[in-house]
């Protein structure tokens, strides 16, 4: 599971990066801004008129932003009118979105996890407690879910971080393995919106990841907050070492 979840992870980026890739084309760009204004499809002699280029080349650049899905294609006749001839070729946008941030950043999982904090507090909790207690249960039920997947038997240190890899690439933490059974995080998918509140974001972060390795049962190892310039404030170490107590900085 977890060399599926990188790769779909890694498609999703170089998709992504491909289609800023093709938008990088003035007459690309502006004609897609105006499929997208239209509300409708368009054709190409549409799309070509609104920019002043030719047909020809409007259809170049209109099916370049077909093959990385920013747009769809179809025959369709305008209008509605019935006319002899082939039916002209019409486009209109889809629904997909991009995103491109290097390193990765997460905002939405954070944005997710705080809107079930608040849809779900208790009347015995306030709010950063409620985020916390989202964030560990998210973070649960997502490694129950991935124990039922791979099925790996008993986890110890070693065999559990390599298990928990998969998905701390996938949320761009960028992992590095400092030692056997130490796990560093190169990247904060959080920042910088931990560096505003890195009390309460890295509190959640800190939930979110001990629970992944609880729900996926990795024995011996827990999530501690230790802080570095550039880094995550979150660190897999063995039971019993001492993260340090000191306020995280830069997330």
């Amino acid at each position: 599971m977890a060399s599926d979840q990188t790769r779909q992870q890694a498609d999703a980026v170089n998709t992504a990066i491909e289609s800023v890739s093709v938008l990088s084309e003035d007459s690309r760009r502006r004609m897609f801004a105006f499929v997208r204004r239209a509300g409708r499809a368009v054709t190409r002699d549409e799309a070509a008129a609104s920019v002043g280029i030719s047909r020809k080349l409007a259809a170049f650049h209109l099916d370049k932003l077909v093959d990385v899905g920013l747009l769809r294609a179809r025959y369709e006749t305008p209008g509605g009118i019935r006319r002899v001839g082939r039916r002209p070729k019409v486009y209109e946008p889809t629904d997909a979105q991009i995103t491109v941030s290097i390193p990765d950043r997460r905002h939405e999982l954070l944005a997710d996890l705080l809107l079930d904090a608040v849809l779900t507090a208790g009347a015995d909790e306030n709010a950063a407690q409620a985020a916390v207690r989202t964030a560990e249960q998210r973070g649960r039920r997502m490694g129950e879910a991935a124990r039922e997947e791979i099925r790996p038997g008993r986890l110890g240190p070693e065999r559990g971080l390599t298990a928990c890899e998969g998905l701390l690439e996938e949320y761009g933490y960028e992992p590095f393995r400092e030692a056997p059974t130490r796990l560093r995080l190169r990247n904060c998918p959080f920042h910088p919106l931990a560096a505003k509140a890195p009390g309460l974001v890295c509190g959640m972060n800190q939930a979110f990841l001990s629970g992944y390795l609880d729900g996926l049962q990795v024995g011996g190892v827990q999530a501690v907050l230790a802080p570095e310039p550039g880094e995550c404030c979150v660190r897999l170490s063995p039971n019993g070492t001492d993260g340090g107590d000191h306020m995280a900085r830069d997330g």
